[in-house]
Formats: structure tokens, C-alpha cells, sequence
């Protein structure tokens, strides 16, 4: 369940916006909680950090949207904010905010719903998911967005993460089935590698944060789909 606000003083867009989410979630099936704002004071009077993603006019009659993105910035530093404005210029003012992105009016459907994606992209991104690894004494808990790939060694596994390399005893094959769900996908038979590290794809190889890496011709097909689908269809 993603959390969105719409704020917009025109009832005419807040309608066809709230419309376009409902289309989103029949075209892709993701499910939003919505609650619509007709002005920036409204939406922050009693503000609570509990939007994921706040759709923001900028030009309203009592307070534009730049001063309301401020205001709530102030107050929730983990927001997403998208834009909805008549002049592209408000979109470098954006940044100061900290706003994702901007959309155009008037709104068409395929603009908005890139920024949605965008959104469930970087919400997928911010969740944390742990493996607990056996390791001599114990187990270590490690975060998977910080690996930069699993290699093979026979029946033990070398993580290579950010926080430097390490061995422990299991299989491949068993971790990329724990990883399922995760952005994780073979470049060859020996290297899973997590997408999200991804840097570059030349055309035998791929850079994995520091690491350069083959990518074997049996393997290239499904691990580039896979980079693909992980990436939203926009290639590298």
C-alpha cells in the first residue's frame, strides 16, 4: 500500500489525478491509500510524516507549493514530492526540496504514470531486507542492498559487499532462491549480482560497484531482461 496526497486547488485536476491512480493500480495492481488537498495550508495543518508520495501543485492561491514542499520538508525529510505545474522552470527550483520529479500540465496519463513507477522504484529500494549468514561462531546479519554480488566456490560463497568480502559455507543455488524477491539475477553460472549495484554493461562484461565482472554468453539474455525489468524498461 503505497500512502499518496493530492494537492491541487483546481477540483477539475484533483479529480483526474485521483483518476489516474486508480487507473495505475488497474493496469499494475498496486494498491494507494489517497486523501486529497485542496490547498498547501490545509495539508499542513497537523502534518504527520505519513505520505510516501505527495503529488504538490505549485500554483495555488494561498500558498504555493514551493513554500508548502519547504514547510513539510521541515517535517518529514523521507517524503517523495512530484511537481504538478504549468512552467517547467519551477522544476529547478524543485530540487532545493529535494522533489523526485515534475509533471507537466496538462497531466497526460503516461507522464504520471512514470513518476508513480519512479516512486514505487524508490520505495522498493528503501526497504531493508537482512540474510542471516552462518559464519564461524555464529551467524552475521547483512543487508542485501549492500552486496555487490555472491560468488560460487564449490560449497561455500563469497559475499563481496561494501563493507569489504567474506566466505561462509552454502550453496548458490540456495541463496538465489532466498533472494527471489530481491533484484538479484546470474551474469554467469559462478556471480549473482545485485542489480541495484549495477553501474555499466559493456558487451561482455558488467561493472558492479568497483567490480568488473563476465557475463557469459549462455546467461547474457536472461540477466539483461533482468536489468531491464529492474530498471523500469529505460536501459542504462
Amino acid at each position: 500500500m503505497i500512502r499518496v496526497a493530492i494537492v491541487e486547488d483546481e477540483e477539475a485536476v484533483r479529480e483526474q489525478l485521483l483518476g489516474y491512480v486508480q487507473r495505475y493500480t488497474r493496469q499494475y495492481g498496486t494498491t494507494f491509500e489517497v486523501r486529497t488537498f485542496s490547498d498547501g495550508v490545509e495539508i499542513l495543518e497537523g502534518y504527520r510524516p505519513v505520505f510516501d508520495l505527495i503529488l504538490l501543485d505549485v500554483e495555488m492561491k494561498h500558498l504555493d507549493g514551493m513554500e508548502t514542499a519547504q514547510r513539510i520538508r521541515a517535517l518529514d525529510s523521507d517524503v517523495m514530492i512530484v511537481f504538478i505545474t504549468n512552467m517547467a522552470q519551477y522544476a529547478i527550483k524543485g530540487y532545493a526540496v529535494g522533489a523526485l520529479d515534475y509533471v507537466l500540465k496538462p497531466v497526460p496519463y503516461f507522464a504520471f504514470s512514470q513518476q508513480l513507477q519512479k516512486a514505487e522504484e524508490q520505495l522498493r529500494r528503501r526497504t531493508r531486507h537482512y540474510l542471516a549468514v552462518p559464519v564461524e561462531g555464529g551467524l552475521r546479519r547483512l543487508d542485501t542492498s549492500r552486496i555487490y554480488y555472491i560468488e560460487s566456490e564449490g560449497h561455500r560463497v563469497r559475499f563481496y559487499t561494501e563493507e569489504g568480502d567474506f566466505a561462509a559455507p552454502g550453496a548458490l543455488k540456495a541463496l538465489e532462491e532466498k533472494l527471489a524477491d530481491r533484484p538479484f539475477a546470474r551474469c554467469n553460472s559462478g556471480y549473482l549480482v545485485n542489480l541495484a549495484q549495477v553501474q555499466a554493461v559493456q558487451q561482455n562484461t558488467v561493472q558492479v560497484g568497483p567490480y568488473e565482472l563476465q557475463v557469459s554468453r549462455p546467461k547474457r539474455k536472461s540477466f539483461l531482461a533482468a536489468l531491464t525489468d529492474y530498471i523500469g524498461g529505460d536501459g542504462l
